[in-house]
């Protein structure tokens, strides 16, 4: 595929971990940098005519920070609640993100303007996952560090996928993303949308209408592929720390997938290639939106985004053949 062919209204979701790794402190000099990045990596795809990009973004390291700041002042300074600590990092990240991605396009001469929208996503209050807390957010600890974190803190701390141990909290499904209208506007007007953050603030709605937050961390690349779906936009790029989805990852028998089947991806997932921690989401994700849409999902490195959309790069999941 060259570049002419490429998809031309495309959901871009960048990894929490990819524009804010572990082993940074996050000053605001690192975040800066790391944005700059993500705009240089970026702006082949932006420099494109006549494309519509949403972008969406993690923020696992950062509202895990957020939490920790509070919860170390808390004698101090009133702690918020979960739902209000993913708006603070939806809006913190998406403000780095516009800011780098619209110097990017000065730079290059592009006039083209990047739009942040807080985006609340809806969920069921009755979704299992709050009395099931499975999503893992903030810092990595040791065993013995984690064991004391829970029993000082009260937070619930679970292995992660051989990385270490990090907080977890309830992440419900999401099942509607609010206000999408206004993210279609902002890509007819021909800017590129920031949206659904951190998987969206997530709420829950009343018969009348009225909405209020409640304690949890959506999923990103679940409400990514939900959003991609409800906006019929043509492809969706997971971006994320790795070049490729592998099987039998970090063995000896380790396989990158370069292309591959929805239901061969489906087999993989049953046969628990992909941890719940690490890639299961974004293969989770990838294959709902192909399932649904008889669309083109890739899941691949930041650092090879325009690669990727151009069919060079990452893992390119197709919809089963007739």
């Amino acid at each position: 595929m060259t570049a002419r062919e490429a998809p031309s209204r495309i959901l871009i979701a960048v990894g929490g971990n990819a524009i804010h790794p572990g082993d940074i402190r996050g000053t605001p000099e690192e975040q800066v940098e790391l944005a700059a990045r993500t705009g240089e990596s970026l702006l082949p795809i932006l420099m494109r005519e006549r494309n519509q990009i949403v972008i969406t973004h993690g923020n696992g390291p950062v509202v895990g920070k957020i939490l920790m700041r509070q919860t170390l002042a808390r004698d101090r300074v009133a702690p918020m609640s979960l739902d209000i600590c993913v708006a603070h990092s939806q809006g913190g990240i998406a403000y780095l993100l516009m800011q780098a991605l619209e110097n990017a396009l000065r730079k290059a001469g592009s006039p083209r303007h990047v739009v942040c929208l807080l985006t609340q996503v809806e969920v069921d209050p009755d979704d299992p996952a709050f009395v099931s807390p499975s999503k893992p957010i903030g810092y990595f600890y040791d065993e013995n560090d984690a064991l004391e974190v829970q029993a000082t803190l009260g937070w619930t701390m679970r292995e992660d996928a051989g990385r270490g141990w990090r907080l977890v909290v309830p992440s419900p499904e999401p099942r509607h993303i609010a206000d999408i209208s206004l993210v279609q506007a902002v890509l007819e007007s021909g800017a590129v949308a920031i949206a659904g953050g951190g998987g969206g603030i997530p709420v829950v709605r009343a018969p009348d209408g009225t909405r209020r937050g409640l304690a949890a961390v959506i999923d990103k690349d679940l409400s990514s592929a939900l959003m991609a779906k409800v906006l019929g936009l043509d492809a969706l790029f997971i971006l994320t720390a790795v070049p490729r989805v592998s099987i039998h990852f970090g063995t000896a028998r380790e396989k990158p997938l370069a292309k591959v089947t929805v239901d061969d991806l489906r087999a993989y997932q049953r046969e628990g290639h992909f941890a719940a921690g690490s890639m299961g989401p974004k293969v989770e994700a990838a294959a709902r939106f192909v399932e649904e849409t008889g669309k083109l999902a890739v899941i691949a490195h930041l650092d090879e985004a325009q690669a990727a959309v151009c069919g060079d790069a990452g893992t390119r999941v197709y919809p089963a053949p007739a």
